[in-house]
């Protein structure tokens, strides 16, 4: 049993020796240990500090995006229908354009059907008049005493006649 109860002068060593390790420790480890554990507590304090100032500039990063995203996409809905109301217009005035360019055409035809009309119609006149007056002048030429026979000549020179 003497085991489980130590002898005072084993226990007043053991107390010293204690004691001793103890201020030791306390000088030369535990200052540096905790030294080094309240440099990291305060790191680990800066990195939570970083981390939460992150996460609000990501969180405003986020809002900021979505707020740009949205001015894109109104831009974008913006631009097409600017390209789409020119498109628009761009066809209506081609297809005004169009139509003035054919009536202009249409009119141009009508005009030089007109005047090849007018050309033809005094050229046949012109035709007609020579006629008229090669006709007068060999009934002149000939001097015919009777009517019957003025009336044959006539009737012949209208039959020699071609009409073109």
């Amino acid at each position: 049993m003497d085991l489980l109860q130590p002898a005072l002068g084993l226990f007043l060593i053991s107390l010293f020796i204690f004691i001793v390790v103890f201020l030791i420790l306390k000088k030369f480890a535990w200052t540096p240990i905790l030294a080094v554990l309240k440099e990291r507590e305060s790191s680990i304090t800066e990195s939570i500090a970083t981390a939460e100032r992150v996460k609000d500039e990501m969180a405003q990063m986020k809002a900021e995006h979505e707020h740009v995203l949205a001015e894109a996409k109104a831009e974008r809905s913006k631009i097409l229908k600017e390209a789409k109301d020119a498109k628009d217009m761009i066809i209506s005035e081609a297809k005004v354009q169009a139509q003035a360019e054919a009536k202009k055409i249409i009119s141009e035809a009508y005009t030089a059907i007109e005047n090849q009309k007018m050309a033809a119609l005094t050229d046949v006149k012109n035709q007609v008049g020579n006629l008229v007056i090669e006709v007068a002048e060999k009934v002149l030429r000939r001097e015919l005493v009777d009517k019957t026979a003025q009336e044959s000549f006539v009737k012949q020179l209208a039959g020699e006649i071609k009409l073109n």
